[in-house]
This record gives structure tokens, sequence and C-alpha cells, in this order.
């Protein structure tokens, strides 16, 4: 009996799929559930696990477009599994080695070798190049007018290293992702706004409880589990930072699920926090460690990333002192995390060394007035600034433990 395997559908409004890569070849034996595959929707790369076992049979190319529904390949069940199917290939035989050509003998050295005719020292000399820097190629060797009149490149004329090109198809994953951005940048009235925060509250805490929070939860105390609670504490201030725009209304959340911007092996995933506001610092930083790991594994899903009513981005991670992140649609703000230097900083009329974050919020200025923004700002600033008393209720040792 053949098994017709067909797309199945990622998720909710997803027509069609892109087969990235075929990880099986055509006539291979396949165990049921190995993956066979991988194809890129326009929300992210899944694994397409074979149904059954048998002999494949592979009906679409690398690259092609396929709708969800359509067959992507026949698996024959009754074809027997075939002796050391699966076993790993023995090298092949080393070929023996061809001897080499024999070498030509270099060219004669002579007196001459090197040396400038009376007109290339003129060329030379009005470059300022020494002729010991200049290959000759008259005879035994000597420089030449030509020679010197090619020492050194005109303005435009390519160099001598590699200007190699290469030409690779986007994935479906990261087309959707450019036309997503540039629909944001050309549809939407977005604007930055910036402040800086002092991360010392933060590193004394951490400092002092990062040791005893690992080993009663098992995962660290990092920076994000702050950042998402004040970000929630600031959402809750100021509602039109955490609404959108549908068609001619504005929608608005009484709900907090924070999307976070995570690097994966197939570009950008932003998974989403859901219901943010009701977790503690152990649920976010569980939470985000979980979405993290699989999204770098290539196993997050259309539904863990679908939804999300406001972003968060760390920039700080790769080394960014300072950017304008841009929204992630169709949600109306985004805040952009960066790297944490020692800055000089007025603290009580002294001027201390502190740890400085600077910290940007793109704001979606038709639902988001600059009063709201800049007012959402300062919460986030003055909560990781304070974060017992704002953030813990002047009891971070409860605030950990739960």
């Amino acid at each position: 009996m053949v098994l017709e395997m067909k797309v199945p559908s990622p998720g909710e409004s997803i027509t069609e799929v892109e087969i990235a890569t075929w990880l099986v070849e055509d006539g291979d034996y396949v165990e049921k559930d190995q993956p066979i595959a991988e194809v890129d929707s326009d929300k992210a790369t899944l694994e397409l696990p074979a149904e059954e076992s048998g002999i494949i049979t592979l009906k679409a190319e690398e690259g092609d477009a396929v709708a969800v529904g359509a067959v992507v390949c026949h698996i024959d069940m009754d074809a027997a599994k075939p002796e050391g199917a699966g076993a790993p290939k023995e090298a092949a035989p080393k070929t023996e080695e061809k001897k080499e050509a024999p070498k030509a003998e270099p060219a004669k050295e002579t007196y001459a070798t090197g040396t400038a005719s009376p007109a290339a020292k003129k060329v030379l000399a009005e470059k300022g190049i020494s002729a010991s820097d200049v290959k000759g190629t008259g005879k035994d060797g000597r420089v030449t007018k030509e020679d010197a009149v090619k020492a050194v490149p005109s303005m435009g004329t390519p160099g001598m290293g590699s200007r190699g090109t290469e030409r690779k198809k986007l994935s479906m994953l990261r087309r959707k992702v450019a036309e997503r951005l540039v629909s944001v940048k050309n549809e939407t009235a977005m604007l930055t706004t910036f402040n800086e925060v002092n991360m010392q509250p933060i590193f004394d805490l951490r400092n002092e409880y990062k040791e005893e929070f690992k080993a009663k939860h098992g995962i660290g105390l990092g920076f994000m589990s702050f950042f998402t609670k004040a970000v929630v504490r600031a959402l809750q201030m100021y509602p039109a930072v955490n609404s959108m725009i549908d068609g001619k209304e504005m929608v608005s959340f009484d709900f907090q699920d924070i999307s976070i911007a995570v690097s994966g092996p197939k570009g950008l995933m932003v998974p989403v926090i859901r219901n943010a506001e009701n977790l503690t610092f152990r649920g976010v930083e569980s939470e985000v460690k979980r979405l993290a790991i699989r999204a770098r594994d290539g196993q997050i899903t259309v539904d863990e990333m679908t939804g999300g009513t406001f972003t968060i981005t760390n920039g700080g991670v790769f080394g960014s002192m300072l950017s304008t992140p841009i929204i992630n649609p169709p949600q109306s703000a985004i805040l952009g995390m960066h790297n944490i230097v020692n800055r000089p900083m007025a603290v009580n009329g002294e001027v201390v060394i502190q740890p400085i974050m600077y910290v940007a919020l793109s704001y979606d200025h038709r639902i988001i007035d600059g009063k709201e923004s800049v007012g959402f700002l300062v919460a986030v600033k003055e909560a990781l600034e304070n974060p017992v008393e704002i953030l813990m209720d002047n009891n971070p040792t409860k605030a950990l433990e739960m």
C-alpha cells in the first residue's frame, strides 16, 4: 500500500509552505515519525515527520511552494526494509594519490632582476613606489615601464583579492519578515523615544540572590524578568501602548502577552509569554528559557509566536549601544534593550561610575501620543531603578521564592 503524505496545516491563515530542505533522498527507507523535511511557512520553520515506515518517493523539490493539503511524497509501506538501512555509510576507499607534475623551474635571476628601466624609474618615482615592490616582466625580471604604470591600480580598478558572488533564495519566513517590516515603515507613524537606566540596583539584587535563586528554581536570575515585570506595570499604567489599530477601531487589551525577540537558526523568532501579568520572577525566567530553547532547536510552533500585545527585543546581547527597533505588527510599540556600559553619572550630587543601559521605545504615533510614550518609558525606568520597592513590594526574598 502506498501512502500519500500531504502537507498538514501549520496554523490558522497559512495556506502554503515552502520545502526548505529534504532530510532524506528519493528512494530512502524511512521510519515512522522520522523527520523527512523542513518546511518554511511565513511564520516559522517546521519539521515534517514521516507518517509511516517505508520507501519514500519525493514529489516536490527543495524551494517549491506547496499548498496545504497537497501531496509532497509517497511512502510504500509494503516495501521491505533494506539490509543495513539506517546504518552509517562506510567511508569511500581512498584513491591512489596522483603524482605531482614536475614543477617549472624558476626564472633565472641575474643582476637585472628587479631593476627598473630608466622610463620605469621615472614612473615609480612619481608614484612613490620602490622597484623592489614591483614584479618585473621584462627580460630576466627587469621592471619595464608597463610594469611601473600598472603597479598602482587607478581609482575604481579591482584589486587582486577575491570578487566572487553568491546568489541564494530567501526562505519564505525571511521574505515574509521583510514584507512585514517594510509595511510597518510605510503604514505606521513610527517614532522612537529614548531614556537611560541605572542598572546598579538590579546588579546588587542579582549578586545577592542569584545563587540562591538558581539552587531553588534551577534557572538563572537574568534581566528579562525585571524588564518583563517593569513593562507589564507600565502597560497597565498606559493602556494605549497595549493597544493596536484594526481598521477604523482601536483594540485595547486587559492582559499583557509579551513577545520576546529570539535569534534562531532560521532568523529572528518572536515567541510570546502569555499572561505575563500573572507570572512571578521564576515564572518569567522559566518561560523565557523554554521558548529560547525551542526557537534555537527549531521546535517553536506557529501558535507560540501568534498574538502578543507588546514586544521586548534585546540588541545588547550582540553589543548594540543604541537602536530604533521596528514595531512588530499588528502591535503598536516595542521596547529595545541595549548593552550595559559603565559610565559617569550624577548620584546624590556626586559623579560616580554606574552600569548604564540605554532603552528605546518605538511606537505608532497614530494611537500613542508623545505624553503616553514618554510616560511609559519613564515608568519602566522607575521600576528598574527601584525594583525592590516597585516590583517586589519591598520583600525581595518573598518575590524571588515564588
